[in-house]
């Protein structure tokens, strides 16, 4: 089972305090001394105590490595002040070309729109003419594709739904072809009926009677 990590705080008694202050300040000051002769490194060491004791370890000049801890402190801060304002000179750099960018895109917008025409030359009006043509040949080029794309779209359409009425037709039993010779029979009574004469006399009897008398005629 896996114990949480005690959270460190200070020490309530002032006499436990005190002990644990000794104790550690003297493990402290051994560990800086291995250090600075294991690894050959410069180390300097200060301590105050909880009275405001002065307890220190140099491994050189306590006095030289402040110094030198202070001129490279200044030195790191002096190029970080260096990099922002270089950054910033950069960034302000480029906000100026972007700027520049912009303004000569909204120039070509405005001449493209048939603005701002009166100081272009003749080459300039070419550049826009010949800028226009390919504009519109794009666009109809696109339009087409969409055309295109738009009947193949119908055609798989009439596929699908010719498929399913072909599903429809199989499944309720009908019959396509007898609906054709049907249909057939249909326009064959429909042209023999436009055959015949319209009658126009008024005939009052059986509808059987009627129809002898008209092929009588």
């Amino acid at each position: 089972m896996v114990r949480g990590k005690t959270q460190m705080r200070r020490i309530e008694n002032a006499t436990s305090r005190q002990v644990t202050f000794s104790k550690r300040r003297n493990g402290l000051l051994k560990k800086a001394f291995e250090l600075s002769v294991l690894c050959d490194a410069e180390v300097a060491l200060i301590v105050f105590s909880p009275r405001g004791k002065l307890y220190e370890f140099a491994s050189s000049s306590m006095q030289e490595t402040v110094q030198r801890y202070q001129k490279h402190t200044k030195d790191v801060q002096s190029n970080n002040a260096l990099l922002v304002e270089h950054n910033m000179q950069h960034l302000k750099n480029e906000a100026a070309d972007m700027s520049k960018k912009i303004e000569l895109l909204e120039a070509a917008k405005r001449k493209l729109l048939g603005e701002c025409l009166g100081s272009c030359t003749i080459e300039e009006l070419q550049q826009i003419e010949q800028q226009l043509e390919r504009s519109v040949s794009t666009v109809r080029a696109r339009k087409m594709q969409v055309f295109q794309e738009h009947i193949a779209q119908l055609k798989e359409k009439e596929k699908i739904l010719a498929a399913e009425n072909a599903v429809l037709c199989e499944k309720y039993g009908l019959d396509l072809q007898q609906e054709s010779n049907e249909d057939m029979e249909i326009v064959a009574c429909t042209k023999t009926s436009e055959n015949l004469d319209v009658e126009t006399e008024l005939f009052i009897g059986p509808p059987d009677a009627r129809i002898k008398r008209a092929l009588q005629k």
